[in-house]
């Protein structure tokens, strides 16, 4: 007998119960996980978009707000001049339609590159709880726009802004049924305190998380 059926038989064990399980206990178990019951959860007495906010700047990323996506690229053009950074970024092919070129940012809808300094994306949805962006990775939506440039702007629409993580799960499933190959969290710029438990920005990823909230 291998390691992990000792495991469980001492587990069945503990519970009072001996011998493999049965087809009865077999459909209890697959009639819990389809349900997704969910666990305790501490007080959500906070409104989920002003949540958000706070706890993205707890986190040391930077967080301004438009009337529309369509003013998005001159509210993200304003932050990169007033930070001296490049107007020039990678793009997620779900933004490319945007009108960039009008907001003076040469804006490249492909994959990044290990030489890109700003990388554009939207996000599946925002978690209030802990200021996180849920990034499902896809063609229109690749990985590497959020995670190789030293600055990550973020497009967050308001509506997709849930309470917690269950909710991004939930909606998740809903919507696209299963997950794709990669699903990415991120709460702020990346950071590590390995070296002398000094904490340090973009160890492993951004330097900068900037945050444009739209409708």
């Amino acid at each position: 007998m291998g390691a992990r059926e000792n495991i469980l038989n001492r587990i069945r064990a503990a519970q009072g119960r001996r011998g493999p399980a049965s087809d009865a206990e077999r459909a209890l178990v697959r009639e819990h996980l389809a349900a997704r019951p969910a666990g305790p959860r501490p007080p959500q007495d906070w409104e989920p978009v002003a949540r958000f906010r706070e706890r993205c700047l707890s986190l040391a990323s930077t967080v301004d707000e438009v009337a529309s996506p369509a003013e998005a690229p001159a509210a993200i053009a304003r932050y990169l001049r007033e930070n001296n950074l490049p107007l020039a970024a990678v793009v997620w092919p779900a933004l490319a339609s945007l009108d960039w070129a009008v907001a003076g940012i040469d804006a490249q809808s492909r994959a990044a590159g290990g030489d890109d300094l700003v990388g554009i994306t939207g996000c599946f949805c925002a978690i209030a709880e802990t200021g996180t962006l849920m990034m499902l990775a896809g063609p229109e939506t690749p990985a590497a726009a959020s995670l190789l440039p030293e600055t990550h702007v973020a497009i967050v629409s308001q509506s997709r802004v849930v309470r917690d993580m269950e909710a991004a799960w939930a909606l998740m499933r809903a919507e696209r049924g299963a997950p794709p190959r990669a699903v990415n969290f991120i709460s702020g710029p990346s950071r590590t305190a390995d070296i002398e438990q000094t904490v340090t920005l973009g160890a492993h990823g951004p330097y900068r998380v900037h945050i444009v909230l739209t409708p």
